[in-house]
């Protein structure tokens, strides 16, 4: 989908978003895949010659139901973006970069993230590959900031 389309339909969505009540938005939320290793996660994303998104979430936060719900979930479908997605507060597992077992909150302190959402772009070897997206500043631009880092990210994985 072009640039200036995508931004016109992700535009209509947030109207549409925007104009619900924000009390409605906390449950029933839909949520992205939750990596159990993010190696692994990695290498199937590098296998698409894409790079790895990793979103940084809050339960209950609704500018990461924004950015979910009207970016990345569409974009994981609609492009096929590997995208995961870790909590703040989870004490779920998985494995990380060093192969090490950790909780989402021991990851997200060891990655030094304090903001959600955060969006983190993996490359090869597990290094960052472009600009962290941090926190939802301007809904207006948030698409066009999304679509810079992409463009970085996969010049960075080759693709």
């Amino acid at each position: 989908m072009p640039t200036r389309r995508r931004m016109l339909v992700q535009a209509a969505r947030f109207a549409v978003l925007a104009a619900t009540p924000w009390a409605s938005h906390g449950q029933g939320s839909v949520q992205l895949p939750a990596p159990k290793s993010l190696p692994e996660s990695l290498q199937a994303a590098l296998q698409k010659r894409q790079p790895l998104v990793l979103m940084v979430s809050l339960d209950g936060c609704p500018f990461c139901k924004i950015v979910r719900e009207n970016y990345l979930v569409h974009m994981a479908r609609d492009e096929g973006l590997p995208v995961v997605q870790i909590d703040m507060q989870s004490k779920a597992v998985l494995t990380d970069w060093t192969g090490q077992t950790n909780t989402h909150t021991a990851l997200i302190e060891k990655l030094g993230v304090n903001v959600a959402p955060t969006l983190v772009f993996y490359g090869q070897g597990g290094r960052e590959v472009a600009e962290r997206l941090v926190g939802l500043s301007s809904v207006d631009f948030y698409g066009a900031y999304l679509d810079a880092r992409l463009a970085t990210a996969r010049n960075a994985v080759g693709r």
